[in-house]
């Protein structure tokens, strides 16, 4: 894997967000955990990489932490909102539940969600943090072809949508994705969640009230359980030897 240097493009973000920003070698995700507390609401963390557009923001909810996850929806809608605005016409990105996302069916990144290790369910959680990896350059030396699960922005000719335009677009849907869930409730975020994700033929889907998915199988009428918190506690597109997304 090939180095680079510092990226150091400026980044404007919309007032409601504090910009951290931290160098090349540094972990948006992590970084955000530690200083939510003394930070709050907005403090977005970005980290200046080349190769990956990797950002964490601080969220306060007011609701109870079992229906406060559902936040992690809103966030991957904006992220996919994120990648729609600069994505070719007629360049399908979508999401594998819960955290996943693909371009053209490529893996390129996706997003997870932290809260107070001790935090209890039946409280607001003093913050929530939503982070974020998206491959913007493979930085790898295969020939294309070698790797055909994954992908980056410019493989799938996102022109030049790197770390800083991807951080801002998000940085906006997220804006607009929560003034959605307070005007309409967060029944129209699921709706916009879901018509992402793959559909199954006699299948329908919603998402509980914990942030869980159901599947409903119309032929047996028997209802799947997906669980939130499980899922989201091993991000199915994240290597952790890398550091970044699955290859």
């Amino acid at each position: 894997m090939r180095t680079h240097a510092f990226v150091s493009g400026p980044l404007v973000l919309p007032p409601p967000y504090r910009l951290v920003r931290l160098r090349e070698s540094g972990d948006a995700f992590n970084h955000a955990l530690g200083l939510a507390d003394a930070s709050g609401a907005g403090t977005l963390v970005y980290v200046g990489r080349f190769d990956l557009a990797e950002f964490a923001v601080v969220l306060e909810p007011d609701e109870p932490l079992r229906r406060a996850r559902r936040a992690f929806y809103a966030g991957m809608v904006a992220l996919t909102d994120a990648l729609r605005a600069y994505a070719p016409p007629n360049k399908p990105v979508t999401i594998d539940w819960p955290d996943a996302i693909r371009i053209d069916g490529g893996l390129v990144g996706g997003g997870r969600l932290g809260w107070p290790s001790a935090a209890p369910e039946d409280e607001p959680p003093r913050w929530l943090v939503f982070g974020a990896m998206i491959r913007t350059v493979s930085v790898t030396d295969a020939e294309p072809g070698i790797h055909p699960l994954s992908s980056a922005l410019e493989q799938e000719g996102f022109g030049d949508a790197g770390a800083v335009q991807v951080t801002e677009s998000f940085s906006r849907h997220l804006m607009v994705v929560t003034d959605l869930w307070q005007s309409d409730g967060f029944e129209a975020v699921a709706r916009e969640y879901l018509g992402r994700t793959a559909r199954e033929r006699q299948v329908s889907r919603r998402i509980d009230d914990n942030g869980d998915l159901l599947l409903h199988r119309v032929d047996t009428g028997n209802t799947e359980r997906c669980e939130l918190v499980k899922a989201l506690a091993t991000p199915s597109w994240f290597d952790p030897q890398t550091g970044g997304p699955w290859p």
